[in-house]
């Protein structure tokens, strides 16, 4: 808004942000993020917060809300600044929406899975009762700053916890991704998705994958935004997982409940007739080149029925279930 603008930058009103913060981000840069503002003659209040699937819920939510409120900033004017993984996002996307109805956000995610996934789409939520985002809402933020800095500096066990939701878009949508997955997944591990001078043979693999993982993602969901749509391919992966994810906590990570799903899946497709052997081989192995796991033994087959009862009562009686049909194609 032009006016906004000119009231903003006349130096007739001082700008003022508050930002959300996880509290391990917080230790890695939150002197950077305080310089900045302070740099720019902000004035700020940073909320650092433990944002993990243990502490994603409403008392979190009402937690950042009285800080809000405390801090009194202007909903027309000055968004919220969420910056974390998923969960951050997710809790401080749905604090968001509910204060004064709905109040602007923005999005700056600092994992790989977070930078793929929830960077793009409009789902805010927590955990309730046990069940993985059982309350949240849609609300797209304003912006998201997407910087692949931050993930040098996450374990490599997180790297590979984001790849299971880009291999997720690539079997479903791109041979092209499955294949730069198969042929530079270790790459990417090693480099953490840092775009490397002297990568002879990878060309810039970490751009390319986040690219092409972003815009699958984005061509899926932007039609479907609010889900009115149950045919949806990005559910690849989701099955199962919310409900084995939630069941082993903390033992599994969000990428690698959605693997597990995802190679249970590639066996049902195979078995159906809908994938070859060597097919179902080329993608076992890449999860495995991936560093993701493949199996747990708490998925049982009391919890796949408990998890596919689950969906059924979420989709209104007409189950959905995303399946491979080859390589990049469902």
């Amino acid at each position: 808004d032009p006016q906004q603008l000119e009231v903003a930058t006349s130096g007739k009103k001082r700008l003022r942000r508050f930002i959300v913060i996880d509290e391990v981000v917080d230790e890695l840069y939150g002197s950077k993020v305080r310089q900045y503002f302070e740099e720019n003659d902000v004035q700020y209040k940073i909320l650092a917060l433990p944002t993990t699937e243990e502490t994603k819920s409403m008392d979190l939510v009402l937690n950042i809300l009285q800080e809000v409120q405390n801090f009194s900033i202007d909903r027309r004017t000055e968004p919220i600044i969420a910056i974390g993984g998923g969960v951050c996002l997710d809790i401080v996307g749905l604090a968001a929406s509910l204060y004064r109805r709905r109040t602007p956000y923005i999005r700056v995610p600092t994992t790989l899975l977070s930078y793929v996934d929830a960077s793009v789409g409009a789902k805010t939520g927590v955990n309730f009762l046990q069940c993985k985002n059982k309350l949240g809402g849609y609300t797209p933020p304003v912006a998201s700053f997407l910087d692949r800095s931050f993930i040098q500096s996450i374990p490599r066990r997180h790297i590979s916890n984001g790849l299971g939701e880009i291999l997720k878009m690539a079997l479903m949508k791109h041979k092209g991704l499955f294949d730069l997955l198969k042929s530079h997944g270790k790459y990417l591990l090693d480099t953490k998705f840092q775009s490397c001078s002297g990568s002879a043979g990878h060309g810039d693999a970490a751009l390319q994958t986040t690219r092409i993982a972003i815009e699958t993602m984005l061509e899926e969901l932007a039609p479907n935004l609010w889900e009115d749509d149950l045919d949806r391919l990005v559910d690849f992966g989701h099955l199962i997982s919310p409900e084995l994810e939630m069941r082993v906590l903390p033992s599994l990570m969000h990428g690698e409940a959605v693997n597990i799903d995802m190679a249970f899946m590639t066996y049902v497709a195979h078995t159906r007739g809908l994938l070859s052997a060597g097919e179902k081989e080329q993608i076992i192995q890449c999860m495995r080149g991936l560093e993701l796991p493949v199996w747990h033994g708490g998925c049982s087959w009391a919890l796949i029925k408990t998890a596919l009862r689950e969906r059924l009562k979420h989709s209104g009686g007409q189950p959905r279930m995303p399946l491979p049909t080859g390589l990049g194609v469902a």
